[in-house]
């Protein structure tokens, strides 16, 4: 995403335009996966058409590493935490006061009376305005939802350093056996699942595995799992590309792609109808750092890596413009809901014309604001 250094990689764009695109479409899908059985065509809709975005914030996380490690030689530690934490934190501040404002704006001045399933969650008044507008500092809301990521960037970022000083030394085989070690704990969010059927009952109730406890998060894989395995993945696939064909690519990627989104997708549903309202174990179907949705990113990213497309001028722009459209786009997936909410169209075009409409709305505004010397710090 944004906060990378501007080296025009024509790959890289691609990926990074691709990637944001599939943000934007998976939250336009979110309103109608909300209706579960109240409407069942509009959920499994969303739910297939959702599914299939879900390698959107892994990429993200992958270009990071591609253009930020190694990380340049003679870089200290105090430079790096200044120059890449430094740049978020502005952005996270702005739009975590900003997409509460704008919500608040919309659900009760333009449209009040819109009926929205995700509105559910969550209420729009002025003392849940000013909670929102301060409580930020502890974690994201429902009106910030998307910027779940800036925080976790910015855990990426502390981490990277650390990283970077083994991985410069570290030979082929070493990287390949920590990411071994990362797959495995791609299969933790199902081995959870499966834990208490085969009588699995926790530790005085916490169903935490391999040491984790009510006094304890930190199990035994908690240190070598998450995105922190998507960086070192890119970094390895960036120093050691494969030399697939064109053949051996489609043959591998596309049934690994193929069934890491039906796993994905008819995993949702399945899991919906045999623990309805369990929503903790429907989220583990879209983890990003879970094993379906591993096998659906690295399909996209190799093979848009081994495209190697120029750089192009208008791509290039594009992508100077998907970090703001990734912080200021989710308030506009309302609008777009609201806009197309109309029975003469099927599920699948407005979820398509929500995400395009939401994209080229927040594009708008992104290049709007990039255009001023004291705004663009904001969407850069």
């Amino acid at each position: 995403m944004a906060q990378n250094e501007r080296i025009n990689i024509g790959w890289i764009d691609m990926l990074r335009v691709a990637a944001c695109f599939f943000v934007v479409f998976s939250h336009s899908c979110d309103p109608f996966v909300a209706h579960f059985d109240a409407n069942r065509e509009m959920f499994v809709t969303g739910v297939f058409a959702g599914s299939l975005m879900r390698p959107c914030v892994p990429l993200f996380a992958m270009m990071t590493a591609v253009l930020l490690l190694p990380i340049k030689q003679g870089t200290t530690l105090n430079e790096f935490y200044r120059k890449r934490i430094g740049r978020v934190v502005r952005p996270l501040v702005f739009w975590s006061l900003a997409l509460p404002l704008m919500a608040f704006f919309y659900f009760t001045v333009v449209s009040p009376h819109t009926p929205n399933p995700q509105l559910s969650v969550t209420d729009y008044t002025p003392a849940t305005l000013l909670q929102r507008l301060y409580t930020f500092v502890f974690n994201f809301n429902f009106d910030t939802t998307p910027l779940w990521y800036i925080y976790m960037l910015i855990g990426l970022y502390l981490v990277m350093p650390i990283i970077n000083s083994w991985l410069v030394q570290a030979t082929k085989k070493e990287i390949k056996t920590v990411l071994g070690v990362w797959l495995l704990t791609l299969f933790m969010p199902y081995i959870k699942m499966v834990a208490p059927m085969l009588g699995y009952a926790g530790n005085y109730g916490h169903m935490g595995l391999l040491g984790e406890c009510d006094w304890n998060v930190y199990g035994t894989f908690y240190y070598v799992s998450g995105f922190a395995g998507y960086l070192v993945l890119a970094y390895y696939l960036k120093k050691y590309p494969l030399q697939w064909s064109w053949g051996r690519m489609a043959a591998i990627c596309l049934p690994m792609f193929i069934v890491g989104y039906a796993i994905t997708s008819v995993g949702y549903i399945v899991t919906n109808n045999y623990f309805p309202g369990n929503y903790a174990y429907l989220e583990i179907l879209w983890y990003f750092a879970g094993i379906n949705v591993f096998m659906m990113t690295f399909p996209v990213f190799v093979a848009i890596q081994k495209l190697n497309a120029r750089p192009r001028p208008w791509l290039s722009q594009a992508a100077k413009l998907t970090f703001g459209i990734y912080l200021c786009h989710f308030t506009f997936t309302f609008l777009s809901y609201d806009l197309y909410n109309t029975p003469s169209l099927p599920y699948v075009a407005r979820i398509v014309l929500a995400a395009i409409t939401t994209t080229a709305v927040s594009a708008l505004l992104v290049w709007l604001l990039s255009r001023n010397r004291f705004t663009k710090v904001l969407v850069e």
